[in-house]
């Protein structure tokens, strides 16, 4: 029964409740994210009432002054948030890639995707200048992965029980397997608490009724007395009084045994289920270790079936073996309490042939007397059964506040600094080697093969036709406004050398410049590529307007923390004047047009004439236009206002935008129906083998590093050539 209850769900959910194993706390080391429970500098107090962050790292970058950040990268389109107190999920639609902001320790870190304070384990010790992360998992997942503890017996056919745990952190195996004891020495011990309680109340129940009994007799006794100036008896009825008395405790006491015989069987019988309900034998002066033994494993036992019926199928073995039990220990109980029955009852009726024959001798005294001895032999046995039932009552709440565990701990868990179990050196080293000649042979000849991710401008030029205009790193900062907020920054550097390039594509004549940025889906930049390249040629002096054509799925407005009620839609439909759309920003030269509220039919609103007229004026009133569009591979929206503009930008995500999404553009370009385009790869992650020429040095701002203009043709690379530079990287 221990052994099922220690695999139990409901057992090991109170562990990881209390150890608070949901939450992990790690650091970066070698090779991997090291779980640093045990050693963690800081804890995590979290609204369990509130929405968490599942699965995924959360970077804490500790600063001066008890400050630190919090850094969520958001890859995916979807995330899932569990609140712990309702046993539920929800998911969460990023809106934004990125999260930083700044906290103090101490304060709620209050957010739409997590809520918790970080509180220091020792507030002398300085972490300032390091980083740690945490990490929210599901409550579930956890405790399934605990139930797989190993328990087994320690000796055959012995009470001596073995728990193991494997893990790469030791304190952490140490705590779980010490603390799965502790919780259930501390059920055990409430179970008997519980089996005292009820007996207690029990006994204090009937402890009240014959106290108002004995309070009874008494008045009655001394009515009597007063009304038949009788007080006491004589010496031969005090003889009698004193027979009878002891006859009439005995009388009671076998009375009291049957009834409780009675009411066990019936008990057993009715239910089964069983639960410290059941008064203990002890009550009615019944020493009988087989019965409080047989009582207290059908509890144990009942309360085990009944845990492990909420997890598994009734033809789980052990489930049918507890049940099996039940029977067994329910038989035996039943057959012994018909056996005292029938023991308790002979006594009885000998005891009963006592009473009458001293009864009889009661004849021989007055009538008078007779009266007052029947009174006092009633007050006699009243006042003793309220003395006994005092008594009981005393014991048991002694037995309450006595309570001690059946179960001895011989050895707990502790590191006694012994070897790790696996992985085995000698062994691992033989077949490192081994795999350290092939896996990465296949891996890299593998990862050529089903690779769909671009990765490279060399893939860009290898695969399409459509010419590379620079590559931008990645943006790092809280919102799109990079070139603005921070100019000296190597994104802005990127965006001034795409500025450059791109005068190449535009005729001289032009007096004002349009430009369409687009991409094949979403999440590959465009928007904050409109936003950045919108804002150097504002800062460069340029009268310049941003446009949100991206009417299916606006969002350019929040970065200029303007509203959306009004834009471009309300122009095109005639609801409002072009002066009416057109909001100022905080950058000097550069007017924003945001696209609006979102309409039913965005292609047919774009190829409204009054598009026509719009343009007609802009490049009346600005040098350059900015056209933030819509994934021209997921609607035909772009296609429709390629033809106001003088170029091009169509946005390649490194490592996200898939080798086929650019076909079908690049398609109209090699067919002559697309003209003045250029690729610009997005959140390019430099490694080694790219070198300062354009990794996240001041390659970005001067074109492509090692590519040079990228007006030439390069080489293609050869396969060898590329495995080397794999090996190399």
């Amino acid at each position: 029964t221990i052994m099922t209850i220690l695999k139990s769900r409901t057992h090991n959910e109170k562990v990881v409740d209390r150890l608070k194993f949901n939450i992990d706390y790690l650091k970066e080391g070698d090779y991997r994210k090291d779980d640093i429970y045990g050693k963690n500098p800081f804890i995590v107090n979290v609204d369990t009432s509130m929405y968490q962050l599942q699965g995924t790292l959360i970077q804490l970058d500790f600063l001066d002054n008890n400050e630190f950040t919090v850094f969520v990268e958001f890859d995916e389109d979807e995330y899932k948030l569990v609140n712990y107190s309702l046993s539920n999920t929800k998911i969460f639609e990023p809106d934004s890639e990125i999260f930083k902001q700044k906290f103090r320790i101490g304060d709620i870190v209050d957010t739409l995707f997590f809520n918790f304070i970080i509180d220091k384990v020792n507030f002398e010790k300085d972490l300032s200048g390091k980083t740690y992360f945490i990490r929210f998992n599901s409550f579930n997942g956890v405790v399934k992965k605990y139930s797989k503890i190993d328990v087994s017996t320690l000796k055959k056919g012995t009470s001596l029980i073995e728990l193991s745990l494997d893990g790469s952190n030791k304190k952490k195996i140490e705590d779980y397997i010490n603390t799965t004891v502790a919780v259930l020495d501390a059920d055990q011990r409430k179970q008997k608490i519980q089996y005292a309680i009820k007996t207690k109340e029990y006994i204090d129940t009937l402890f009240i009724v014959e106290s108002k009994n004995l309070k009874d007799i008494e008045s009655d006794l001394g009515s009597y007395k007063q009304r038949n100036d009788i007080y006491d008896l004589s010496a031969e009825g005090s003889t009698l009084l004193g027979e009878a008395t002891s006859l009439d405790a005995k009388s009671l006491e076998l009375k009291n045994r049957l009834d409780y015989y009675s009411n066990l069987e019936n008990y057993i019988r009715s239910r089964n289920k069983y639960d410290e309900s059941v008064p203990a034998p002890a009550l009615v002066n019944i020493e009988d270790p087989n019965i409080t033994a047989s009582v207290s494993t059908l509890i144990s036992l009942s309360k085990a079936k009944e845990t492990l019926e909420l997890t598994v199928k009734p033809s789980y073995p052990p489930l049918k073996k507890i049940i099996n039990e039940i029977g067994l220990e329910r038989k035996v109980l039943l057959e012994h309490i018909t056996t005292m029955k029938s023991t308790t009852r002979n006594s009885l009726n000998s005891l009963n042939k006592q009473i009458v024959r001293n009864n009889s001798r009661l004849r021989t005294l007055s009538p008078k007397e007779q009266k007052l001895l029947n009174f006092q032999r009633k007050y006699n046995i009243t006042e003793a059964n309220y003395n006994y039932l005092k008594q009981k009552s005393y014991e048991a709440g002694t037995a309450i506040a006595a309570n001690v565990s059946d179960i001895k701990i011989l050895d707990k868990a502790k590191d006694t600094g012994q070897l790790p179990i696996k992985p085995k050196g000698s062994f691992n080293y033989l077949i490192g080697l081994m795999l350290g000649t092939i896996l990465p042979l296949l891996f890299i000849v593998t990862k050529e093969v089903l690779d769909n991710k671009i990765g490279s401008v060399e893939e860009i030029e290898r695969l399409y036709k459509i010419p590379v205009l620079g590559v931008l790193g990645r943006n790092n900062y809280e919102n799109r406004l990079a070139v603005f907020h921070k100019p000296n920054s190597t994104i802005a550097e990127s965006f001034r050398a795409l500025r450059s390039n791109i005068q190449f594509l535009f005729k001289r004549d032009s007096k004002s410049k349009t430009i369409v940025i687009t991409s094949s889906v979403s999440k590959e930049g465009k928007t904050m590529a409109a936003i950045n390249m919108a804002t150097v040629f504002a800062l460069s002096g340029k009268k310049t307007i941003l446009v949100g054509f991206d009417l299916r799925k606006p969002k350019m407005h929040e970065d200029f923390g303007i509203e959306n009620e009004y834009g471009i839609v309300n122009y095109l439909i005639g609801e409002k004047n072009l002066d009416e759309v057109i909001v100022g920003s905080e950058i000097n030269n550069l007017d924003v047009i945001p696209s609006g509220p979102v309409p039913p039919n965005p292609s047919e609103i774009i190829l409204n004439d009054a598009t026509d007229e719009l343009f007609r004026i802009l490049k009346e009133k600005y040098e350059y236009i900015i056209i933030d569009t819509p994934p021209v591979g997921l609607v035909a929206d772009s296609l429709e206002l390629f033809k106001y503009s003088d170029a091009i930008i169509y946005m390649i995500r490194h490592n996200y935008s898939e080798k086929g999404m650019p076909k079908m553009i690049d398609d109209k370009y090699v067919n002559g129906e697309v003209k003045n385009i250029s690729y610009v790869l997005n959140d390019f992650k430099a490694s080694n083998s790219y070198g300062r020429g354009y990794g996240y040095g001041y390659g970005y701002g001067y074109g492509y590093g090692k590519y040079g203009s990228g007006y030439h043709s390069n080489e293609k690379e050869s396969f060898l050539s590329k495995l080397k530079r794999k090996f190399t990287s």
